[in-house]
């Protein structure tokens, strides 16, 4: 799997970073989307699909799997 984040789409809810924090996290001073992973591991694909799936600006893409 690899993982896009279309920055300038982000409205920084955080919903991903609760969903799976070793893939992101969020810049202190606007609270923006971080990517730490864009080759997560097997075990957190199912965690990034839900971020894609219910991030509000639709900044996460799955382009594999």
């Amino acid at each position: 799997m690899r993982v896009e984040v279309d920055v300038p789409k982000c409205v920084g809810s955080g919903q991903c970073v609760m969903i799976a924090p070793d893939v992101f996290d969020q810049r202190e001073e606007d609270g923006i989307v971080v990517l730490l992973n864009d080759r997560p591991p097997a075990e957190l694909h199912a965690d990034v699909e839900e971020s894609a799936v219910v991030c509000p600006a639709a900044a996460i893409r799955v382009v594999e799997k």
